[in-house]
């Protein structure tokens, strides 16, 4: 495909050891465009992390354009009602384009199911429908109640919402980067994937931010002024006519109601968090 002078992109899922194997140059000429990769904490001691400042990583990969998805499991062993903020809080701090928090689930037919039944720990009468990461523990953790597995799990998400901005915010923050950084880059391939790619911040997306600003201010006024610098700047920068649709389009498109209830991808609304303490900015617990 290089030879043929063929412009690609693909998605990836890997761990950060794996992508260390490469410089950032070489994940770009390869047309990776999209990269999933779980991010523990260094308590996890996971080997596919170790040795890796995952944060540093994450950066250097969006400064090139490349999207990260990351991946941080809530309900480890090592997690406690005591520790669980700050590990969601170091997920957190990647500032990755988006962030799945999947609950420690296991699944039958894999080891770590055979290990909990023979424990004695799997809880019955768990509708197996109900066993995907996203709802509540199907087993009897040491520490955290099924209960509260669901109220961290939703929190998380809510954190790196409020702290990160939406993740389409993100994404086209990571596009322009990888536009400015390759616009003029000598293979053609490469400049074509990421002209391709910055397009839809002149047209659909261009619109969706300036949305975003007026309805991120409440959530978090210092994202917001990040929003509208991301947008300026690309206005700026782009020198084609625009094109975009206008702001009550995008609107009208999510639906009323979608935005007013707290769409996750234009301005959820604020709420007590039910691990913090809004008075005193203490992080709390939920009540035993």
């Amino acid at each position: 495909m290089k030879r043929a002078g063929k412009s690609w992109g693909i998605a990836v899922f890997a761990s950060a050891n794996a992508i260390r194997k490469y410089t950032v140059e070489e994940l770009v000429d390869l047309g990776v465009s999209w990269i999933w990769m779980g991010l523990e904490s260094p308590k996890s001691h996971y080997t596919k992390l170790q040795g890796t400042d995952t944060r540093q990583l994450t950066r250097e990969l969006r400064e090139h354009g490349i999207p990260v998805q990351g991946s941080t499991i809530i309900g480890l062993e090592h997690h406690t009602r005591e520790n669980v903020g700050d590990e969601i809080d170091y997920a957190v701090s990647h500032h990755t384009d988006f962030h799945q928090f999947m609950l420690y689930t296991p699944v039958p037919g894999t080891p770590l199911f055979k290990e909990m039944s023979e424990q004695g720990r799997m809880l019955d009468n768990v509708d197996l429908a109900d066993v995907h990461g996203q709802h509540k523990f199907n087993f009897q953790h040491a520490a955290i109640s099924r209960d509260d597995s669901k109220r961290f799990l939703d929190w998380a998400f809510r954190r790196d919402y409020e702290q990160n901005g939406p993740s389409l915010y993100r994404m086209c923050q990571t596009t322009l980067q990888g536009w400015r950084r390759y616009k003029d880059y000598p293979d053609l391939r490469v400049r074509e994937r990421f002209a391709r790619e910055a397009e839809k911040l002149r047209t659909t997306y261009n619109a969706a931010l300036w949305v975003m600003e007026k309805q991120f201010r409440e959530v978090n006024r210092s994202v917001c002024e990040e929003i509208r610098e991301l947008r300026l700047e690309w206005k700026e920068n782009s020198a084609r006519p625009r094109e975009s649709l206008p702001a009550w389009e995008v609107r009208f498109f999510c639906g009323r109601r979608a935005v007013r209830n707290g769409a996750w991808l234009l301005a959820a609304p604020t709420s007590p968090r039910p691990f913090s303490s809004a008075a005193t900015g203490r992080r709390c617990r939920p009540e035993r």
